[in-house]
């Protein structure tokens, strides 16, 4: 004998909140909706009903196209400025060690300091100089 089994559907329900919050990051051009889509799960039908609901830009009888091509397009080339970004500064931290062990070899092996010194008074500036 068979038992009457239905199939439950999982719903989920978000608050006007969150809501709001996810229509804010798409106007202020923070994200995209596919951005949002990856990042809180939730499919784009449904950011779309937000934005259709909540937006304070979108007017009655317009629709909101998002090409994904774009987004994607948007998003590789801001992850390749973050990869730039991310040598120059590990190119500048290599400089800054290479230039504090100069420092510390040039104390140790010569006696000279070139670290700034904070005890020591603040110069007047150039005054004038005596020619011999």
């Amino acid at each position: 004998m068979k038992t009457n089994v239905r199939s439950v559907r999982k719903q989920r329900q978000y608050s006007t909140e969150f809501k709001k919050r996810i229509v804010n990051d798409f106007e202020s051009g923070k994200y995209s909706v596919y951005q949002l889509e990856r990042l809180h799960g939730v499919s784009n039908p449904t950011i779309y009903k937000w934005i259709y609901k909540f937006s304070t830009f979108n007017e009655k009888g317009f629709r909101i196209v998002e090409m994904k091509d774009s987004s994607n397009k948007k998003m590789k080339a801001l992850e390749a400025r973050v990869k730039e970004l991310e040598s120059a500064v590990g190119r500048k931290q290599i400089k800054i060690e290479y230039l504090e062990k100069m420092m510390e070899i040039a104390k140790e092996e010569l006696n000279i300091d070139i670290k700034k010194n904070y005890a020591t008074p603040q110069s007047t500036g150039s005054g004038k100089t005596n020619k011999k």
